[in-house]
């Protein structure tokens, strides 16, 4: 149970270290754009208000409170739901997602939003789309989630 506390933790506090690196500390948000010089990765300013990719956004202070609390009791249940397990893979997954969640669940609150910013573009396409850290561990997470929760029960 402590390990799955303390690993959210760890990744709560990477993702809301990244965004301060990013979005503050280089002025991300004024600057708008940071091209890394690739053609692959660059940072993208982008304040999301709704959920993935900016659906149902909205300028409503009661969403961005739904979605906080949505974005808790999510993480809250999951973490329920895991505590008692030995699995490290189970362990690991979750705390994945929720110290993901509880990321972004904090960027509502201090910004209204989420604070997006980085951008994978290829081949000459340009990808409208930017987002975190604490989507990459939402991400990882849920994968890691179906993959060991299916190899073996969770007590």
């Amino acid at each position: 149970m402590y390990r799955i506390l303390i690993y959210s933790f760890l990744f709560f506090a990477i993702d809301q270290l990244s965004k301060w690196l990013v979005v503050f500390y280089l002025q991300l948000s004024t600057k708008l754009k940071i091209d890394l010089n690739n053609q692959f990765l660059n940072f993208h300013m982008a304040w999301n208000k709704g959920i993935n990719f900016g659906l149902f956004e909205s300028d409503s202070l009661a969403q961005v409170y739904f979605l906080f609390l949505v974005s808790i009791l999510i993480s809250l249940a999951l973490f329920l739901w895991v505590r008692n397990t030995k699995i490290f893979g189970v362990q690991l997954s979750s705390s994945l997602v929720i110290g993901g969640a509880v990321g972004n669940a904090i960027d509502r609150l201090l910004y209204g939003s989420v604070a997006d910013f980085i951008n994978l573009t290829c081949c000459g396409v340009e990808n409208p789309f930017s987002f975190n850290i604490a989507d990459v561990f939402i991400f990882l997470g849920v994968i890691g989630l179906i993959y060991f929760r299916f190899d073996e029960e969770i007590d």
